[in-house]
């Protein structure tokens, strides 16, 4: 039984949902193999697991990639042998015990510069793997599946839709739950109950559920402060579609606001539809953040916007390009990314507002679609 008396059941998605076919995780490995040549790579272990699953469709604990020009091998153990079979154009090798010796076994010791991502492994590992490989350069590599999977195809953005389709409809469900008394962990797990009673495989993230002062800390986990009248709510979640990821921030007062907390919510409001208003195919991240932070600097409150202004959304809840002060890099069409200026003032509380959008080559579209008007509940 959820918090507004409903029973939970699970919804049908309303579109199939694709992002690991055959032919899309193959062509994300022509589009790695393009990339090697010029940072001087024959190859490039992966072994951080949402590069994995992105290249392969493996969603397993244990697997790792080993791309070379002319040849693709997936290591995994026996408890993954079904799933492992599923990975198209790959070479399998069953490594139980040892990863790198099952590496070493494939590639031999003498050869060419073989590249590791630094995030996947250990610095132990990537020391016995240098260790054991004499003959050839071995080096951590740049974060070339990152740059790759900044701009998604048109199933991950389906994917990453249908995730936030499902936040913005769980929203006003959970509203109606808020009561004076409940806690901010029980709105937590209400969060969870309706995003998997719409659909969806989950939360996207450990969501942040902040009262009153509490919503002064922009990512409070969520306790067992009791929700009462005049407070700020700030709820920030998504949901998980097929490992992508959605993200949204609503920011309402419980009971009848106060003159300030108008203020504030009408500052941070202006802030993010100045930032939206910049994101386009081509703009600078440095520009989004920059069209967000002058608006509340110009109010006298720019040391209460903590954090960058943005980020990127897929398989990882934070991941490139990084909307941030001074950030150079620029966003291209197919990249969906996150607008969430905010205030927080001890012993006030605070106001975030959060959109995901993705952005189109001639402007971006919002996913998600929330009204951002100030509700007094």
């Amino acid at each position: 039984m959820t918090a507004n008396g409903r029973v939970a059941g699970r919804k049908a998605r309303s579109r199939p949902v694709r992002p690991f076919r055959s032919r899309a995780t193959q062509a994300r490995r022509r589009g790695l193999r393009a990339r090697l040549a010029p940072v001087d790579l024959v190859g490039l272990l992966v072994t951080k697991p949402v590069n994995v699953r992105y290249l392969t469709g493996f969603a397993g604990s244990y697997g790792a990639l080993l791309l070379l020009h002319d040849r693709t091998v997936f290591f995994t153990d026996r408890r993954y042998e079904r799933q492992a079979s599923e990975v198209d154009g790959a070479e399998v090798v069953m490594a139980p015990c040892d990863l790198i010796t099952a590496v070493i076994g494939v590639l031999g010791t003498d050869g060419d510069g073989l590249g590791f991502e630094p995030g996947g492994l250990t610095w132990g590992t990537g020391q016995r793997l240098r260790t054991l490989l004499p003959g050839r350069a071995v080096v951590p590599a740049p974060e070339l599946v990152e740059e790759l999977r900044e701009v998604k195809d048109d199933d991950e953005l389906a994917a990453i839709h249908e995730a936030a389709r499902i936040g913005t409809e769980a929203l006003p469900e959970v509203l109606a739950g808020l009561r004076a008394g409940v806690t901010e962990r029980e709105v937590a797990q209400e969060l969870a109950i309706q995003v998997r009673r719409l659909g969806a495989d989950g939360l996207a993230f450990d969501p942040v559920v902040a009262f009153g002062e509490h919503a002064a800390e922009p990512h409070h986990p969520p306790g067992d402060r009791e929700l009462g009248r005049g407070d700020l709510v700030i709820l920030d979640f998504g949901g998980r579609i097929e490992g992508y990821r959605s993200d949204m921030t609503r920011t309402v007062v419980f009971g009848k606001a106060t003159e300030r907390q108008r203020e504030v919510y009408q500052l941070v409001r202006q802030a993010q539809e100045a930032g939206l208003a910049a994101l386009g195919h081509g703009v600078r991240c440095g520009e989004v953040d920059h069209a967000c932070r002058q608006v509340i600097t110009e109010a006298g409150f720019g040391e209460a916007f903590s954090h960058p202004a943005g980020h990127g959304i897929g398989l990882e809840i934070h991941e490139a390009p990084w909307v941030r002060p001074g950030g150079s890099g620029r966003i291209a069409a197919g990249t969906p990314v996150t607008v969430e200026p905010g205030v927080y003032l001890p012993g006030f509380g605070g106001v975030r507002i959060e959109d995901l959008a993705v952005v189109r080559p001639d402007g971006h579209e919002l996913l998600t679609t929330a009204p951002k008007e100030l509700l007094e509940l």
